[in-house]
């Protein structure tokens, strides 16, 4: 019997099918699948994550993996070993245990009855990450993958280092995965969920302390890095990302270095699936993966491999703002390539401004405080996360400032800057920014990028810097698609400095200036839409009662007595319950980063987490803390967890932790 594509299936949930490792490790899978799969097998779809199916993305599973379900497919939600319902313990993210356990639980499916045997994945972030790592390993059922928000080089564009500087994210997201994985099995559906749950709390790695480990980008980064070997996937991978997304270089590098069929899509969405992401327009992600899905797994003409190329939201420029509910611009698309292809404008940098051919001779030493109007490097809770007003950021930095534009300017691509410069220390760091100046003075980012300066030569061995010594270094800014308006200007900005975005070096360092230029890849300006996508479709919310309200809040405080600059972010996720199984479940987030303007051993993080889950009677809680210093040598690290069972402390531990600066 064959199924007509235009007749949606009756489907079944299975909430906690048993997966079990060579080892006897039980991974617990969500499925959804067509009710008669076993007489009219389908392909599978897997995401493999550590973040709970039950509870942690059960409301975005409600809206992706029944609609896939409903049009002939089997989707697969599994929760990696050592989280959610699954038994086992993570040691740490990509570990090769973690891409075994994948390729097991693809060739678990292909066996399975009611599936064809041809398998996709998908994934966004840590799910789109091991999507394009386990493609790399070329496991034979899987055909395709869709890979989203994710990145092609573990060291270069992750959330741990960036421009060779250690991202403050090293800590903040270490946070959240040392609360994440501090949460229970859901009693309901395990009874040894205690045993389970104290195992895990006793072997649960600090993260922060393993990747702070490893300051140079040595064997740990390359392993999982898929940049190591591009060739090595062969599975179709459509790559989609968004230019309010801290992976905004992977989309375009993996569509001009992948061999296999390949397709790209940016929008200008933060860290979200596009079909319920913001900044508006959203499209039809749903109906765009099924294309590729129905083409890849199932051998239907779909039209996907006559898609451009490249597909990317250029937005208009405006106004910075804390948060957009949408941005107004048009969608273009390149037949073939993304960017490189694309002409460059080269503009010197001098000090009579942008684009004068001028003697350059500046000086910088920012206060420590520069980048507190950076935004959050990965926005993603949908707080006031995005970059604001760079006036008083450019104000602290070298500014060279550029005629208005005689006509709208389209920049589409990473801009890439070469200074001649030297230092008065053997540590230092720059940040350029590409900033939009408005007619009244506003100042727009539109992308920037960062480098530590003894990682000018290599990322795998940094030399220090010898004071006083002029060096060539080149650096490129984050991939942006952006149009500056006629009349409007821009502005290069420059500085030593990024907090709390990047750690400081440990000390702070003058920059001299000689020479520069940036080269801005200019495309030919777009009229309207050059491509269009549907309109964003999806399945039915996740059915919950919402106990209490999530909320986010972000504010800078200065201290007049110290002197100190203090970035506090405030995240309440809220509590629900979930009217299908009946769990509740909600928490809360803090951080608080410090730094005096003019003491780079001032700088201070520290994150605190609370997580509840209630069900049947049983209120369980983590509290979860952790902080980081430093002085001249060593960076030094703190971290505490503490679980309780209906108010009763069952268990506590903290771990500290020094680890030497290696040029960093």
């Amino acid at each position: 019997m064959t199924r007509s594509p235009n007749t949606l299936c009756e489907i079944e949930d299975l909430p906690d099918v048993g997966i079990v490792m060579s080892d006897g490790c039980r991974l617990s899978a969500r499925i959804w699948r067509p009710v008669d799969a076993a007489s009219n097998p389908v392909p599978a779809i897997l995401e493999f994550l550590p973040y709970r199916k039950r509870d942690g993305t059960a409301g975005r599973d409600a809206l992706t993996h029944p609609w896939f379900a409903k049009r002939g497919y089997a989707c697969i939600r599994v929760d990696m070993r050592g989280n959610g319902d699954s038994e086992g313990l993570m040691e740490d993210e990509y570990t090769q245990q973690e891409l075994e356990d994948a390729v097991a639980t693809i060739q678990w499916l292909a066996d399975q009855p009611w599936c064809t045997g041809t398998i996709g994945m998908m994934g966004i972030s840590w799910g789109g990450f091991n999507a394009l790592q386990v493609a790399a390993l070329q496991p034979a059922a899987l055909k395709a993958i869709i890979t989203l928000c994710s990145t092609a080089n573990r060291y270069a564009d992750d959330i741990h280092y960036k421009g060779g500087c250690l991202l403050n994210e090293n800590l903040g997201w270490g946070a959240t995965m040392w609360s994440y994985s501090s949460r229970a099995p859901d009693p309901a559906l395990r009874a040894n969920w205690r045993e389970l749950w104290l195992d895990r709390l006793e072997n649960q790695p600090f993260l922060p302390s393993v990747w702070l480990r490893h300051q140079t980008r040595d064997a740990y980064w390359q392993h999982g890095s898929v940049c190591e070997d591009f060739s090595a996937i062969r599975a179709a991978t459509l790559a989609i990302g968004g230019w309010g997304d801290a992976y905004k270089n992977t989309v375009p590098l993996l569509v001009e270095q992948l061999d296999a069929p390949v397709k790209g899509i940016v929008g200008p969405w933060v860290h979200k699936y596009p079909h319920f992401a913001v900044p508006e327009p959203r499209i039809g992600f749903l109906q765009e993966a099924l294309r590729w899905w129905d083409h890849w797994l199932k051998g239907l003409d779909t039209g996907v491999e006559d898609d451009p190329e490249y597909r990317a939201y250029l937005m208009d420029g405006v106004r910075p703002q804390r948060w957009y509910a949408e941005r107004p611009g048009r969608w273009i698309a390149e037949p073939e390539g993304a960017t490189s292809h694309l002409a460059q404008l080269t503009l010197a940098l001098s000090d009579a401004g942008l684009g004068q051919t001028e003697p350059l001779n500046r000086r910088i030493r920012s206060p420590l405080t520069c980048g507190i109007d950076g935004g959050e490097y990965c926005a993603i809770w949908l707080g006031p996360d995005m970059p604001g007003d760079q006036r008083a950021d450019d104000a602290l930095s070298a500014c060279f400032d550029g005629a208005p534009l005689s006509e709208d300017m389209d920049i589409v691509g990473a801009p890439r800057i070469r200074l001649q410069l030297s230092a008065d220390r053997p540590q230092a760091q720059i940040a350029v920014r590409l900033n939009h100046i408005h007619p009244d003075g506003a100042s727009t980012r539109i992308t920037y990028g960062v480098l530590n300066l003894t990682h000018r030569d290599s990322h795998a061995q940094p030399t220090p810097l010898e004071p006083g010594t002029s060096y060539e270094i080149t650096l490129d800014l984050d991939h942006i698609a952006y149009r500056v308006p006629k009349g409007h200007r821009l502005r290069v900005a420059v500085s030593s400095a990024y907090w709390p975005l990047i750690w400081p070096a440990p000390e702070a360092a003058e920059l001299h200036l000689t020479s520069g230029e940036i080269a801005i890849p200019n495309r030919p300006t777009a009229g309207g839409d050059e491509c269009f996508f549907q309109p964003p479709d999806a399945e039915t919310p996740r059915d919950v009662t919402t106990l209490r309200d999530s909320q986010n809040a972000r504010r800078v405080e200065t201290d007049m007595t110290t002197g100190e600059t203090r970035l506090i972010i405030e995240d309440d996720f809220g509590l629900v319950t979930d009217n299908h199984h009946g769990l509740t479940h909600g928490g809360t987030a803090y951080e608080r980063w410090t730094i005096h303007p003019d003491d780079p051993l001032s700088a201070h993080g520290h994150c605190h987490w609370t997580q509840e889950l209630v069900r049947d009677g049983i209120e369980l809680r983590t509290e979860t803390s952790c902080e980081m210093w430093s002085d001249q040598d060593n960076f030094y690290l703190k971290a505490q967890v503490n679980a309780f069972e209906n108010e009763e402390l069952v268990f506590s531990k903290q771990k500290e932790d020094t680890v030497p600066r290696n040029q960093m």
